[in-house]
């Protein structure tokens, strides 16, 4: 070796340690600076898990703590019951409360994860020495739980694009009108935590499609089975889940991830579904989830044959793939009448063919149709829940086609299913406004990135969201994985780090250098269509859905008055009669009479049994003298009626009434006709013009008895004064009125003893007047017409 050599080792070395040093220095810089933004994205989450939490205490600050609406005080009534006894005793506990005399299996009828999370939140703070009532918990779940919600729509968000995409969608669900209408304090409905579960599902396929992870396909299974055991809509994931994989496999992108992650979801999913007793078998039996076992299927058979595709000759296999598709397509509808046929699948369920065909309900479900939550949606509906988001969601659904990655055809086939069925069903809004702030926020940080791409330097892109970065820099290992994922393989793609060639323009970068002026004129609109949007959902968030329907409250002037009518009506029903009463009112009324009285009721919410509810309808509809032999024959105590026409509460039972008709006339057309309803002009009325067989009815008796005595005059709902055959002295031969709550909100009346004689109500009717009571001569000056702010129609 010579001198010279020697001498250049030495020099060599010395210049690469500046290298070597300056290179860990950058690492180290870059690091640093991941972790700064690490913090920052968790900062700014906390601070949107807080607006989310406290955007939804309006309620609680206006009225109390206190569980809101109809649904939810079966829920809260049914998580005392978990929390008081065992897990066991629930789920075999049977309801004598309910549909008399039938009575009710609730363990088998719940979805129970609701209650699961409310009792074993009460158990953890029991067990760590913090007391809470149950009903704190109750009150307060859903907000909590809206903020877990803007955190798994930040993830679903951060596959589709980047972290900025991701924060702008959490903060758009945070305040949406249309998630905050089911999740504010007192609303402890399933959808509180169903939505939550929705989004996670959804991050989690995307991530088991995207890696073929077995551990992310378990935890997607684990995240649908919450969503089972929450809430009925989890049909919704059953069929777009395997919508997508169908779209994949059309679009020739299949490959062994798509595979393994759709098949470890279906086979453990089904299996954890049927864990929960109200579903029990039904993924197996029912046509709702057919489509997942047939892509099961059909995915089983391309995998099948991709793998003989590389054993066979090209002509060897285009032969076995005509003569077997055209075998599979045989055999499969074979299959599919041989099962319909023998009632081993059963059909579609009626609630299920009313959202394609939009006149079935009214037709042959008016029961479903009599809800006003189940009418089509109109476009008023759509701006009032989305508002602005309804501008931002068709930009947000056009970039996904134009990157159209597997995760972007996810998103577009979730945002027009859910625009679908919003539009069938007003209460499907709900599926609507998570979807909407994904895109909305997808299409706020594409704007950002175009118009301050320089400014803050390039969007954030994690591995396989299928959003490049900017120009010439390195692609990490599973993104590059990811994004070979639409070349059908059936084997993974290597995982090598690949980089964007210089010569590739990324998404989003100007075509040319933002001047100061195109950067503002740009950005300060979209800064106060923002702040429109915030104002706009804070607001309908604290006007429209904050206000439990159990208190109502009025203004009067610049003073406000609280309404406390329903409490006070069932709390007469609790401390003023037996234990044992039977209370015959509408259903909607059911479950709040079960929870604050705690009487049993004829019908609740559950409106499993049309024939039993028709039956309540009859009685209203007919005459007293027939309604009496109604109530009798099964055994009514006590009846409730709710009316509004004094005070001005337009969603009473006389504006429900033609519902109870049509109702019993599914069941009873020779007792009860809608059409003898109608005044001889074929309208509804309660004034002079009113049809006899209206005026006679009992509802009608029951609502407008002894309105003549308050003096008012006109009924403030109908601006008509009612039929004049209610009179101030017109007695009651089948009931008697016992209380009627103070703004003639609500009215109780007891039903009669049959008489010893067996004499008829019209044959006895003249033997006795009831004692009436004196006219309240205080209501006409203390209710004016007042604007309600509190639950309307249902």
């Amino acid at each position: 070796m010579s001198t010279s050599t020697m001498e250049q080792k030495p020099a060599a070395a010395a210049a690469t340690l500046p290298d070597e040093a300056s290179a860990a220095l950058q690492r180290q810089k870059e690091q640093a600076q991941r972790s700064r933004l690490f913090v920052m994205r968790l900062v700014i989450l906390g601070l949107i898990w807080l607006v989310a939490f406290g955007s939804r205490l309006f309620s609680v600050v206006r009225f109390e703590s206190i569980i809101h609406e109809f649904d939810p005080w079966f829920n809260y009534r049914a998580t005392r019951m978990l929390v008081n006894s065992s897990l066991d005793d629930f789920l075999n506990w049977f309801d004598h409360l309910a549909w008399y005399p039938l009575g009710r299996a609730v363990g088998g009828t719940v979805y129970p994860g609701l209650m699961l999370v409310s009792a074993s939140i009460y158990r953890v703070l029991q067990a760590v020495n913090i007391p809470m009532d149950i009903r704190h918990i109750c009150v307060f779940l859903a907000p909590v739980f809206s903020g877990a919600t803007a955190v798994s729509t930040y993830l679903f968000t951060r596959e589709l694009k980047d972290e900025r995409a991701g924060l702008f969608a959490a903060a758009f669900i945070a305040l949406a009108p249309g998630y905050s209408s089911r999740s504010v304090a007192g609303s402890y409905d399933n959808e509180a935590v169903a939505i939550f579960a929705l989004q996670l599902t959804f991050f989690l396929w995307l991530r088991a499609q995207r890696t073929g992870s077995t551990l992310w396909s378990l935890a997607c299974v684990a995240s649908y089975w919450f969503m089972v055991a929450s809430w009925g809509g989890y049909v919704f994931i059953t069929n777009l889940i395997p919508l997508h994989v169908l779209a994949m496999v059309l679009l020739g992108r299949f490959n062994s991830r798509l595979h393994t992650a759709y098949s470890i979801f279906y086979v453990f999913g089904t299996l954890a579904s049927m864990t929960v007793p109200f579903v029990n078998f039904q993924p197996v039996k029912t046509s709702e989830h057919m489509a997942a076992l047939g892509m099961f299927v059909l995915l089983q058979g391309v995998a099948g044959l991709y793998t003989l595709r590389r054993l066979m000759s090209p002509a060897a296999f285009r032969r076995l793939l005509v003569a077997g598709g055209l075998a599979a397509l045989v055999a499969g509808a074979s299959a599919l009448y041989v099962l319909r046929d023998t009632d081993l699948i059963r059909p579609w369920a009626g609630r299920f063919y009313s959202l394609w065909d939009t006149n079935y309900a009214r037709v042959h479900l008016p029961i479903v149709a009599s809800v006003s939550e189940h009418q089509p949606t109109t476009w008023t509906s759509f701006f009032f829940d989305l508002n602005l988001m309804t501008v931002f969601f068709p930009v947000g659904l056009f970039l996904c086609f134009r990157r159209f990655g597997d995760a972007h055809v996810f998103a577009i086939l979730n945002g027009l299913t859910a625009v679908y069925f919003s539009a069938v069903m007003v209460r499907l809004v709900l599926t609507l406004a998570p979807i909407a702030c994904v895109l909305s926020g997808y299409a706020v940080s594409h704007l950002l990135d175009y118009y301050l791409g320089g400014v803050f330097g390039p969007a954030d892109s994690p591995a396989g969201t299928g959003h490049p970065p900017a120009v010439g820099t390195p692609v990490p290992a599973a993104a590059a994985a990811a994004e070979a994922s639409a070349t059908p393989t059936t084997e993974p793609t290597p995982t090598k780090a690949a980089t964007i060639p210089a010569a590739a323009p990324a998404a989003g970068s100007p075509p040319g250098t933002l001047g100061l002026i195109d950067r503002v004129s740009v950005l300060l609109p979209l800064v106060l269509v923002l702040v429109v949007l915030h104002l706009h959902c804070i607001f309908v968030t604290s006007t429209s859905y904050s206000n439990p329907s159990v208190v109502l409250s009025a203004s009067l002037g610049d003073s406000r008055m609280i309404i406390d009518d329903f409490r006070e009506s069932y709390s007469w029903l609790r401390h003023n009669t037996p234990q044992d009463a039977r209370i015959m009112s509408w259903w909607d009324y059911g479950y709040q009479i079960s929870g604050f009285s705690n009487r049993t009721v004829l019908v609740d919410n559950n409106t499993w049994n049309n024939t039993h509810i028709a039956t309540v309808g009859k009685a209203f509809a007919m005459d007293e003298a027939n309604a009496f032999d109604v109530m009798v024959q099964n055994d009514v105590d006590y009846v409730l009626v709710v009316f509004g026409g004094l005070l001005g509460y337009s969603g009473d039972d006389i504006n429900k009434f033609l519902w109870m008709v049509r109702i019993a006339q599914g069941v009873y057309p020779g007792d009860v006709t809608e059409r003898a309803f109608f005044n001889s002009r074929g309208q509804f009325k309660v004034d002079e013009t009113a049809s006899p067989t209206m005026y006679n009815s009992l509802m009608f008796k029951l609502s407008y008895h002894r309105f003549y005595s308050t003096s008012v005059g006109k009924d403030r709902v109908r601006m008509v004064a009612p039929h004049s055959s209610i009179s101030r002295d017109t007695p009651l031969a089948s009931v008697e009125e016992v209380y009627t709550s103070s703004s003639w909100l609500v009215r109780i009346y007891r039903v009669r003893e049959p008489d010893i004689f067996g004499r008829t109500v019209d044959e006895r009717f003249s033997d006795f007047l009831p004692a009436l009571k004196p006219p309240l001569a205080p209501v006409e000056s203390v209710l004016p017409r007042l604007a309600l702010s509190g639950a309307g129609e249902r």
